[in-house]
């Protein structure tokens, strides 16, 4: 029996409650922002008025989509994390466990890319841990840490939104399971929504990273008071994103759903494989707690350098957690926190889409 067959995928705030809070080591006074459901990003003072800031995810390693994704999801998945802190990283460390049947050549593609990647954002690597694993056939291949050094007055974390914030969303929902889905599956997506649907559904996972708007949007607002907190939206799309800073921050929110936009491609990948992109993995867009009034300066400054954005709803001080249909009627959100996109890709696969 697995030890959480009641969860999928990530665990949730139930099993986080039962299974983990309070059993997190030592207590040291260092620590400003630890282990809590929603929280993505740690917060260690180092004296100084500096503090050091932590965040670790699993990596990727998907053969059948290629190395240069697999880094770039392994990479940019871990600074995505990192940047809701309005900082970019600085350092990285990578345990990597291989799957038996990874080529000696696989691998120097793999890290080359990683290496690459890590160089351009200016990230060292200083450590980690290199093997192959009898057994290991999952597309994840270990796990990365990444750390970042900033003043102690103006590093967010995601638990930092108030009551009557506006939600800004950055681009779209579902980015990445939309483009998985439509590079695992190309001909499958070509044949029933056409070339253009495929290339631009494809084309959007090279927009995963959410590090420009984070930097863009800590220099354009004062971090801590016109800039509260951001979340990147990753499982559970960005229903399950807001679910996380919600309860992180002790708010609720309402989201207004005719706000949410959805671009064509990924609307009509979404239908064909029939995933709800507002639960669907989603990273590549990221979720902001603006002060009431500072929203049209940020989301100025972020078109103007062609990265989307909106005002989706708020942050209420009712912890009730709500979306408004198209309909003008408000209701509580029911998500059980499973993502759909994994069983719409086994599906697929197992039907012998290509």
């Amino acid at each position: 029996m697995a030890a959480f067959e009641d969860f999928s995928g990530k665990l949730n705030a139930q099993g986080f409650k039962e299974e983990l809070m309070g059993l997190c080591g030592a207590d040291r006074s260092e620590v400003l922002c630890g282990p809590a459901f929603g929280v993505d990003t740690s917060v260690i003072d180092l004296g100084g008025e500096q503090v050091l800031a932590v965040s670790s995810d699993p990596l990727s390693l998907i053969p059948g989509l290629g190395m240069q994704v697999s880094a770039w999801l392994s990479v940019h998945l871990l600074v995505n994390d990192l940047s809701t802190t309005g900082f970019a990283p600085q350092f990285a460390q990578f345990v990597l466990n291989l799957p038996p049947d990874l080529s000696r050549s696989q691998f120097r593609e793999y890290w080359g890319h990683i290496h690459q990647l890590c160089h351009d954002l200016g990230i060292a690597i200083t450590g980690g841990h290199t093997g192959q694993v009898p057994g290991q056939n999952s597309t994840i291949a270990g796990g990365g840490t990444m750390f970042l050094r900033a003043p102690k007055d103006q590093v967010l974390t995601s638990n930092m939104a108030k009551p009557g914030d506006s939600i800004v969303l950055t681009k779209s929902p579902a980015i990445s399971s939309t483009a998985l889905l439509a590079m695992a599956f190309p001909n499958a997506v070509r044949d029933r929504l056409g070339e253009e649907i495929q290339k631009k559904a494809s084309e959007n996972f090279w927009k995963l990273s959410v590090l420009p708007e984070a930097l863009m949007a800590s220099s354009t607002l004062k971090p801590k008071e016109e800039l509260r907190a951001m979340h990147d939206v990753t499982e559970g799309g960005v229903i399950g994103a807001l679910l996380e800073m919600s309860e992180a921050a002790g708010v609720g929110f309402l989201v207004e759903k005719e706000k949410v936009l959805i671009p064509e491609e990924i609307r009509q990948v979404a239908a064909l494989f029939e995933i709800d992109p507002l639960i669907s993995i989603g990273a590549g867009a990221m979720l902001m707690a603006v002060k009431p009034g500072k929203e049209d300066a940020l989301i100025r400054e972020l078109k103007s350098q062609e990265i989307p954005a909106t005002v989706i709803g708020a942050f209420t001080e009712d912890r009730s957690r709500l979306i408004r249909n198209l309909d003008g009627m408000a209701q509580a959100i029911a998500f059980d926190g499973r993502d759909p996109y994994w069983e719409a890709f086994f599906k697929a696969l197992k039907l012998g889409k290509t």
